[in-house]
């Protein structure tokens, strides 16, 4: 058996090395060998109105990436992605993943996702700005629908600053989320693997709002109650993913979820509680391929 962990083409940083290096060791250990490339080499071509597979030789490839011509080209040739490419898909627009989990019983942030706006010259109009600002109140959270790390998640705290966020946002994919006050700073960070909750640590932050781990944010280990794994079993089975990161926000009422990382960086995680989370992936990878 042969595997294929492929990254990004262009975007290289110490997070994403560790995830590849450690499932790659991980691997070894259990008797597979894998090539770890970056995804510039053209793995799959239309020749001639055919599909063909220039990345010959693997058995399964653990897709890093969030192109989603070249993940939907190699599944359609037919090889095993951990993920799948409609589970990254789903994981990496933030409205798709709130969509897809709408109706399943999931507590989720009021959210209202954005108006695509086509016409750079356009305006937003007061309705809508009345309309965001009557549902959400202030403070509220806008994000664009496609970033990690907790790039381009902005809090938002009175009408002008809304006005502006929405012209900002208007030709970019984009949602609106109620802000949860209780969870300030502060969130949980489950890993799914295989449709199990394997471990889970609480990070927060005293200098900001998010509490991720590239933003300065500490962590600590959290023991996975029954609530906490029901809830985050069950989004992962929803979107059909082996593996992932779900972020839970800590409201008034209970857990609320955040959002569905479907290549979430597992290095704090490692560090934070001490699981071997590369090794469970790999186990699953092998028993799945």
């Amino acid at each position: 058996m042969k595997g294929l962990i492929l990254n990004n083409a262009y975007y290289e940083t110490p997070s994403t090395l560790y995830q590849s290096e450690r499932l790659a060791a991980e691997l070894s250990e259990l008797g597979v060998s894998t090539d770890i490339r970056k995804n510039d080499f053209f793995g799959a071509e239309i020749d001639g109105g055919k599909l063909k597979n220039t990345a010959r030789g693997y058995d399964f490839c653990i897709y890093l990436d969030k192109d989603k011509y070249v993940s939907y080209a190699l599944e359609k040739l037919g090889l095993r992605l951990f993920n799948r490419h409609d589970a990254i898909q789903a994981c990496d627009d933030k409205a798709v993943t709130a969509l897809r989990l709408a109706d399943s019983g999931i507590p989720m942030p009021l959210t209202l996702p954005g108006l695509l706006c086509y016409e750079p010259t356009a305006k937003v109009s007061a309705d809508t700005i009345d309309y965001i600002e009557s549902r959400l109140g202030y403070p509220m959270v806008a994000k664009h629908c496609f970033g990690s790390l907790g790039k381009f998640v902005y809090k938002i705290d009175d009408r002008r600053e809304l006005s502006d966020m929405c012209e900002k946002l208007r030709c970019v994919p984009h949602l609106f989320q109620k802000y949860i006050a209780e969870s300030a700073g502060r969130d949980i960070r489950v890993i799914v693997i295989g449709g199990r909750a394997v471990a889970a640590m609480e990070r927060k932050s005293d200098a900001d709002f998010r509490s991720n781990i590239e933003l300065g944010a500490s962590a600590t280990p959290k023991e996975l109650d029954g609530e906490l794994r029901a809830l985050t079993e069950r989004a992962a089975t929803l979107l059909n993913l082996d593996y992932c990161g779900i972020d839970i926000l800590c409201g008034r009422d209970g857990y609320l979820l955040c959002e569905v990382n479907s290549n979430a960086f597992f290095g704090g995680m490692e560090r934070a509680t001490g699981i071997n989370i590369a090794k469970l992936y790999a186990e699953h990878i092998v028993k799945n391929t």
